[in-house]
């Protein structure tokens, strides 16, 4: 048996779970097809990168073995195997629990054959106005080559006969990308596939011939982004020729409708290059990612209860004036958790301040990822207009934002902001804000140190915290990273943050190994975050477990660690919490961190995985205050006694916690929030 688990399969078993949320019946009825929609979508990206990284490596003969043992060629077999009862399994969930459910609700998924004569008028008036025009049919002859399949792009394989010759050609019809993928009908309680609406009227496309066969399919490419270092004395050039060179990257996967012909399914294959291992036939609609659009109908009562993000009492002012923030987090650190604490009071509205405080005088943030109509950005841009020395790092390589955050950068340097693009070789995956401001006794640097991104629209939907603090070490420390990040460093060193890639390796293996010296029976180390993959970072786990040292892991997506096993981790539990929210914030507990019988809390933007520890640069802070470490130990002992939404890992195999249904963790959660912020001022 080895040690570790497979990463690729820990990523799939995660995404299972995912897919159990859509086949619970306890789950509001449209986010159960939300569920849906994220699971397919997760397994798109997974093939995009994971499935096309594996494939590169068996291409290239790689000999090394995963840290299980497996080849690349083993890895890619199991993970295909699994990815595809996954498959089959989301098209169950479709056609046989969502689909009815629906129908009780009335809300009809309805085919082409299922319609009646005044449905079939309707859809034909809209087809002929908004559909047809946009559609382009490419032929496949000598004189026209196979067309180029764009990733994730739904089409319509069509095989027409022509009638004077009896000649069968090859078609494609790419189903127009900026439509919704079902169409709604008038009721707005009815939703037709639009690959079907089109198929419908092929013989519109095609006038002349006849129509003998059709076919969904859709090709996943790999769409990894690798920027080589010797080719990139220009960074953002760099991107932006890669970011051109995924649109034809290699197939990976190829989707299609179970009932296709022999023939065109050889066809399409053989041209795309792909084996039959990489076919994956579905009884359902391909590409259910498309039921975002469905999710989205106007039914709140088959949604979960909306909930508002409730202000924090200390950011609540008590006169018609705004709160002076900074007045708020001078006198006291804060500790936000989103999306119960609202991220617009708090994070936003302190870089708002922070724009337009004439005392401020620099500020200086991280850019991973953002939304759209960021308002982040506005106040940077209206900061430097206003004569600010303002900072932005935006990372380029964030995978799927790239192109976002390139615009996102220029606008920011048009507006006099002074934008780094990253770091060759390292991402900054960091999550720190800096804001500098002159008061009468002096500069005072004011921070946020977070676990998320500062991108208002998932900061109410991802679970994640953030640290307000004026503490001096941690300003300077601040600086020291945004000195770093922008200039010429090595061997900084930090008075409190944990830094990768230099100091937050050997940072918590001390932290681990001094929970192994403690008194016997004292050592305690509760981890939460995403994934847990380095196995290095494991085997200091296991040999904690060995010494006899309490571990509990809270762990949303992969884990490698094989808990409960004897003679090796007996004394450590993982639990999964997939629910409402996304499980996003990281928390580190150590029982002896500061002494024997003395605690410590660390919160960041880290996992324990190679990438995170080594490549990128990622900032992890510890939380002093009493008060704020006690409330680190509430949100872990709900997500402990979680009988609802938590899974647990036992050796290799996830299964849900006995089901009492009493601790619902979004639920608690979002009660003790409102709960906080109605008290009294301490």
């Amino acid at each position: 048996m080895s040690r570790y688990l497979n990463r690729e399969l820990s990523w799939l078993d995660f995404n299972a779970r995912v897919l159990a949320l859509a086949e619970d019946d306890k789950t509001p009825l449209l986010d159960r097809v939300k569920f849906l929609a994220i699971f397919s979508s997760n397994l798109d990206e997974f093939f995009q990168v994971r499935v096309a990284g594996l494939r590169d490596q068996v291409a290239a003969g790689v000999k090394g073995r995963s840290p299980d043992g497996r080849s690349a060629a083993e890895q890619l077999d199991a993970v295909q195997d699994r990815a595809r009862e996954l498959s089959m399994r989301a098209d169950d969930v479709f056609l046989r629990q969502l689909v009815p459910a629906l129908s009780d609700e009335g809300i009809g998924y309805s085919t082409w054959v299922q319609l009646d004569d005044d449905d079939r008028q309707w859809l034909r008036r809209e087809f002929d106005q908004r559909i047809f025009p946009v559609l382009t049919p490419l032929a496949v002859d000598p004189g026209h080559p196979f067309p180029y399949i764009s990733s994730l792009s739904l089409n319509l394989g069509v095989i027409v006969r022509d009638p004077s010759t009896d000649e069968r050609r090859f078609a494609r019809v790419k189903v127009p990308p900026l439509l919704p993928r079902f169409v709604v009908m008038p009721d707005g309680e009815r939703f037709v596939p639009l690959e079907q609406v089109i198929a419908a009227h092929l013989d519109g496309l095609f006038p002349g011939m006849d129509v003998v066969d059709h076919v969904a399919f859709r090709v996943t490419r790999n769409a990894d982004l690798t920027v080589e270092e010797d080719e990139a004395e220009d960074l953002l050039a760099a991107i932006e020729i890669e970011l051109r060179r995924r649109r034809f990257g290699k197939a990976v996967r190829l989707e299609v409708e179970d009932d296709i012909s022999a023939e065109a399914l050889e066809l399409i294959r053989s041209e795309l290059e792909l084996d039959e291992s990489d076919v994956y036939a579905h009884a359902g609609p391909v590409g259910l990612s498309g039921l975002f659009s469905v999710a989205e109908m106007d039914r709140p009562a088959l949604r979960y209860p909306p909930f508002k993000p409730v202000t924090q009492r200390r950011l609540v002012s008590e006169e018609e004036d705004r709160l002076d923030i900074f007045a708020a987090i001078a006198e006291a650190d804060l500790l936000v958790h989103h999306p119960y604490d609202s991220f617009t009071t708090s994070v936003q509205e302190f870089i708002r301040q922070a724009a337009s405080d004439p005392k401020v005088l620099a500020i200086k943030l991280t850019l991973y990822r953002t939304s759209g109509d960021s308002p982040i950005v506005a106040s940077l841009i209206r900061a430097a207009e206003q004569g600010k020395q303002v900072v932005a790092l935006v990372e380029l390589k964030a995978r799927f934002d790239e192109e976002r955050n390139i615009e996102w950068a220029r606008r920011l340097e048009q507006a006099g902001v002074h934008v780094v693009y990253g770091l060759l070789g390292l991402k900054i995956h960091t999550k720190t804000c800096l804001v500098v401001r002159e008061e009468a006794h002096g500069v005072v640097r004011y921070c946020h140190v977070g676990t998320g991104n500062y991108n208002p629209k998932t900061a109410r939907l991802y679970e994640d915290l953030g640290l307000l603090t004026a503490s001096p070490e941690i300003g300077a420390d601040l600086s020291q990273l945004f000195n770093y990040l922008t200039g010429y460093a090595r061997n900084v060193e930090y008075r409190k943050l944990l830094m990768a890639p230099h100091a937050l390796r050997p940072g918590l293996v001390e932290l681990i190994r001094n929970e192994r010296r403690a008194a016997p029976g004292t050592g305690h180390i509760v981890m939460k975050m995403n994934s847990l993959v380095d196995p290095d970072m494991i085997d200091e786990l296991y040999a904690a477990s060995l010494d006899g040292v309490r571990v509990e892991l809270l762990i949303r997506g992969i884990c490698c660690l094989r808990p409960q096993v004897p003679e090796l981790s007996e004394n450590i539990t993982v639990r999964s919490l997939i629910g409402r929210y996304l499980e996003h914030s990281r928390i580190y507990r150590f029982a002896n961190g500061r002494g024997p019988g003395a605690d410590c809390h660390y919160i960041g933007s880290a996992d324990l995985m190679p990438r995170n520890l080594d490549r990128r640069v990622e900032a992890v802070v510890p939380i002093d205050d009493p008060e704020l470490r006690a409330l680190l130990d509430e949100i872990i002992a709900v997500e402990m006694a979680d009988d609802t939404l938590a899974w647990e890992l036992v050796d290799d195999r996830w299964t849900p916690v006995k089901r009492t249904c009493t601790v619902e963790t979004h639920v608690e959660l979002q009660e003790q929030a409102v709960k906080r912020a109605t008290v009294e001022l301490r």
